[in-house]
Parts: structure tokens; C-alpha cells; sequence
């Protein structure tokens, strides 16, 4: 049996950790109510109030005049996420992590509902974290049941009960099917995931053409046939981005930003064991128009310096074409390598420019 183990309301919990005196409050990792800033997760006493990720920091304060807001610090999540996932590790023979807060895992021989609540124990007593966990045959069943009884839930579905668990769901709780989708759907009275389910070929079609129609009936009707994987895919790349407050047009202050996100984007390439040869510098202009420039190497790098120096050398070129001040600024590197090259003294490794 498979299990889906996503940990609740994350940020918020490792941030009680820190500030204790909040337990019980509603809370809100974000950020800046007064700006351009977005929720990233909500204790559960702040979504009593509305409150949910990805809303605007401004609307959950007008939902909740009362709600305390934190800036995250990802540095300490990654490492609480380390903590969980060596100790979940260390309880199940396969683990597939597929986010900082969830990932799948087989679970050992036994009773399945017996062994998930012997993981979720370990969570709650060594590391003081709520995790829910939902427990089937297949990923998108038990990733679905993981949200059902949320939080400190567990949710298991016996083999040959997949298709009736999944039926009176609303439709927009299968993964996969995003807003666009779900419309389509709902326009058609197609409202939970058992009238997905039964779909005949020709309407399914219509509503869902290609393959992605086919995958998702699939996964309606109970049927996912991916394993869980020890070693998820990699990334194809890294990235990280800032809306400010206040639009920027001062190249220096701009510069300042970029140098930041390249430091911490060659944390988590020297975290990897890899290297990157191209780097991206992403602007989006107060007209939500966005302009980016890439550079690539011959050789990959991974220091914090020479990332910033090019990301900056670009956000320069992209004034050029376009000056003004930007909402949004971003750096991202790809190119993957797993073992760094050295490059000698006096070499130019670098090639033709790219975008």
C-alpha cells in the first residue's frame, strides 16, 4: 500500500515552534499586508477566517483584522523538512519526496492504517509537527485522501475501493484538473469525479481532448499505475523571485536583490552536487508585461558571485531594451551538470549569448 504524507499547515507550525506565544492565534507566513505580498500558508486558526495560500496579504488581513503576519524564512523549513523526511525515511523501505511539506512513501509489511499512524506518531512525537496521511493502492488516491481529514488525519481506502472513495468528490479535487478545466467540466454538469469517471469516449473528447483527457478519466475511475520512486525526477531548473512592494527603476538597488537570490540559488546547486550553465534574469514591468535575458557557458558554475555578476550584466542588457521601473525581478539558472569542471586561469569559457 501506498501512502501520502503532506504535513499541516507547515510554515506556520515551524514558525510556533519559534514563537510559541502565538499558539492558538491566527497566523499568516507572507507577505507584506501593506504591499504586493501573498499568503504562504495560514494556521489553521487564520483559515477559520477564510484565510488560504496564495491569497493577497492585504485580503487576509481585511478577512481577519486580528491575523499576525510572518516573513518566511525557507532556510529553517528546508530544515525541518530534512528532519521529517530522514525520519519518515528511516520507517518506510521506499520514499518519494515530492515537495519541502509532502511526498509518498510504500509502506512497511502490515496492517497499512496501522503503520501510517505509527509514522504519523513518530512525526508528532519527536518533531512536534501534525502530518495527514491518506492510504490506497494507487498515488492521486491516497494524495486526494491525504486532504480529507485535515489536519492530523488519516485516510484509508481498501484495495477495490478506490473508484467509489473518489466518486462524490468535486471534480476540481482530482489533480490535474485546474480552474480552465474544471469550468469546462461544471459547464457541463459534469460536477464530481464519478461523472468524470463515466465519461463516454466521444464526450470525454470534447471536453478533455488528447491524452490529458484519457490520464485524468484514469485517475477518476481509481486506475494510476506510477510507482513511487526512492529518487524523484530531477529539476530541470532553479529559480527564485521578488515582488516588491513598491516598483524599482534604481539598477543598483535592483542589483542588490539579484546578488541575494544568487546566493541562495548556488546554496541549493552546491546542496545537489551540480552545476549550471545558463543563467536567466526575469523582469515583470507594472503593465504585467515580462521581459527575460539568458546567458549561457560552456562550463558550469555554481559560486554566488559569478551567478549574481551575470544576472546583473542581463537585467542591464534588459534596460536597455526596456528601462524603467519593475514590479518583479527573478534570477533562475538551468543547464544541469552533476560534476563541477574546472576552468583554467585566462580561459573565456563563455559562449555566444542566448535570448
Amino acid at each position: 500500500m501506498i501512502a501520502h504524507l503532506d504535513l499541516d499547515a507547515f510554515f506556520a507550525a515551524v514558525e510556533l515552534h519559534r514563537h510559541p506565544q502565538l499558539r492558538g492565534k491566527p497566523v499568516v507566513v507572507g507577505g507584506d499586508p501593506d504591499g504586493r505580498g501573498v499568503v504562504a500558508t495560514a494556521s489553521y486558526e487564520a483559515r477559520r477566517y477564510g484565510i488560504r495560500s496564495a491569497m493577497s496579504s492585504a485580503e487576509a488581513r481585511r478577512r481577519c483584522p486580528g491575523v499576525i503576519f510572518l516573513r518566511p524564512d525557507h532556510r529553517t523549513y528546508r530544515d525541518w523538512s530534512r528532519r521529517v523526511w530522514s525520519l519518515v525515511a528511516a520507517m518506510a523501505p521506499v520514499v518519494e519526496q515530492v515537495g519541502i511539506d509532502e511526498g509518498y512513501l510504500v509502506l512497511p509489511v502490515g496492517d497499512p492504517g496501522e503503520q501510517a499512524a505509527l509514522i504519523q506518531l513518530a512525526i508528532r512525537e519527536r518533531l512536534r509537527l501534525s502530518c495527514s496521511l491518506g492510504v490506497a493502492t494507487c498515488k492521486v488516491v491516497a494524495k486526494i485522501g491525504s486532504d480529507v481529514r485535515k489536519p492530523g488525519g488519516i485516510t484509508l481506502v481498501p484495495p477495490g475501493g478506490e473508484a467509489a472513495f473518489l466518486a462524490p468528490l468535486p471534480v476540481r479535487a482530482l489533480p490535474g484538473v485546474g480552474p480552465k478545466a474544471g469550468a469546462r467540466l461544471a459547464e457541463a454538469g459534469i460536477a464530481t469525479i464519478g461523472r468524470l469517471a463515466e465519461l463516454a469516449d466521444a464526450r470525454l473528447a470534447s471536453l478533455l481532448p488528447g491524452r490529458v483527457g484519457l490520464e485524468l478519466r484514469r485517475r477518476a475511475q481509481g486506475i494510476d499505475p506510477r510507482p513511487v520512486l526512492a529518487e524523484p525526477a530531477e529539476a530541470v531548473s532553479l529559480s527564485t523571485e521578488e515582488t516588491f512592494p513598491r516598483d524599482i527603476g534604481d539598477r543598483e538597488t535592483l542589483h542588490g536583490y539579484l546578488r541575494e537570490m544568487a546566493g541562495s540559488l548556488a546554496e541549493g546547486l552546491v546542496r545537489r552536487g551540480m552545476t549550471a550553465r545558463t543563467v536567466t534574469t526575469k523582469l515583470r514591468y507594472p503593465d504585467f508585461a515580462i521581459v527575460t535575458r539568458s546567458r549561457s557557458l560552456e562550463l558550469g558554475i555554481d559560486d554566488a558571485e559569478t551567478i549574481a555578476d551575470l544576472a546583473c550584466e542581463l537585467l542591464d542588457r534588459a534596460f536597455k531594451a526596456r528601462p524603467g521601473p519593475v514590479r518583479l525581478a527573478g534570477v533562475g539558472v538551468a543547464g544541469f551538470d552533476r560534476h563541477k569542471q574546472l576552468v583554467l586561469p585566462g580561459t573565456d569559457a563563455e559562449a555566444e549569448p542566448v535570448g
